[in-house]
């Protein structure tokens, strides 16, 4: 595997300093930030609006990889789960969500999952590694690449496999680049990250970048969200809300809370009445998710009339709360169905 380091590890301000050691402007960075993000270059000899001379010096210090797509797997309601193979062999999994007009895409931030939560297929697969910064973004640049005939990619959610903030630098560093003027440009309102419950680092994050966060919470006490979630036991409830309400959230916007909805577990009324209770002081919204069964799971999705009590016990409590439309099952694409592997 190629030593040089990857130019799309690193943020603007580290091409700045790269560039400057060789010589040249630092305004330069803005052009290979350009090239690299917007003209979705991955080659120097593409980026003629370097000189050759210079193109050539950034080839000899640096190269530039991303993710290859490998396979791509069409659900029936149009989501797109792809495959994509890392330098070292390693397999990794992003969704495309299609909206009325655009793609939510759905990126992983590990190889694997080290949060071993009960309800999720990624964690059956251990824990391999941290991506880089390039293997974060590169999801992005090598499907807009595969669908640039196709809709455009208007949201990015870090829901894919792993856990964001256990990956904290390497994640800050991607989310820079992705809402960098000279990188892919979104609007930090379209970009979403999504943690268990790291409650240090949602207060790190909070300090370090304002963009909106989404708290896998799954249960109204700590006795259930121990058992579904082995983070529970280190970050318990109190202290996860804590940091939530510490979570700058600028304007109208709302932290959201994800609860996955499994039977006879966590999705009773006195559930719903439980959680009412424990969320009263949060500004939130509550995204339902209806649980995604897999094969070999412990776990059963709630009835429709089950998941429509739930719901209304927290509308009627004056909670902003949605149920997800769950896309992708026929495919494994769904939420908690990741694993990373290739369709035979």
């Amino acid at each position: 595997m190629n030593q040089l380091p990857n130019l799309l590890d690193f943020t603007q301000e580290e091409i700045e300093e790269l560039i400057f050691s060789l010589g040249k402007e630092k305004y330069r960075a803005r052009q290979i930030m350009k090239c690299l993000y917007q003209s979705g270059h991955h080659s120097f000899a593409q980026m003629t609006t370097l000189s050759r001379e210079f193109r050539g010096r950034l080839a000899e210090i640096s190269r530039i990889a991303r993710p290859e797509v490998v396979q791509i797997q069409e659900s029936k309601d149009g989501t797109k789960k792809a495959l994509l193979r890392l330098e070292d062999g390693l397999y990794i999994e992003s969704v495309l969500i299609p909206g009325k007009n655009n793609w939510t895409i759905c990126i992983s931030t590990q190889a694997g999952c080290a949060m071993n939560c009960s309800f999720c297929l990624t964690a059956r697969q251990g824990f391999k590694r941290n991506l880089r910064p390039a293997e974060i973004t590169g999801q992005i640049l090598a499907l807009r690449e595969k669908t640039s005939q196709e809709l455009e990619i208007k949201n990015i959610v870090m829901m894919g496999m792993g856990e964001p903030l256990a990956n904290y630098e390497n994640t800050l560093k991607a989310i820079k680049n992705l809402t960098c003027d000279f990188g892919l440009g979104f609007s930090n309102r379209k970009v979403t990250v999504s943690t268990c419950g790291l409650a240090p680092q949602i207060v790190r994050l909070g300090s370090d970048i304002c963009i909106n966060l989404a708290v896998s919470l799954n249960a109204p006490d700590n006795e259930v969200r121990s058992a579904l979630m082995p983070v529970n036991k280190k970050y318990p409830l109190e202290e996860l809300l804590a940091a939530c309400k510490k979570y700058p959230m600028p304007g109208r916007r709302l932290l959201t809370f994800e609860y996955i909805l499994i039977a006879g577990v966590n999705s009773s009324v006195r559930d719903a009445e439980k959680l009412a209770v424990l969320l009263k002081d949060q500004r939130c919204k509550l995204n339902l998710i209806v649980f995604n069964e897999f094969p070999g799971s412990p776990f059963k999705s709630p009835s429709p009339e089950d998941v429509e009590a739930f719901q209304q016990v927290l509308i009627k409590k004056h909670y902003t709360t949605v149920i997800r439309a769950s896309k992708g099952g026929d495919i494994l694409a769904a939420c908690g169905q990741l694993s990373g592997t290739m369709k035979s």
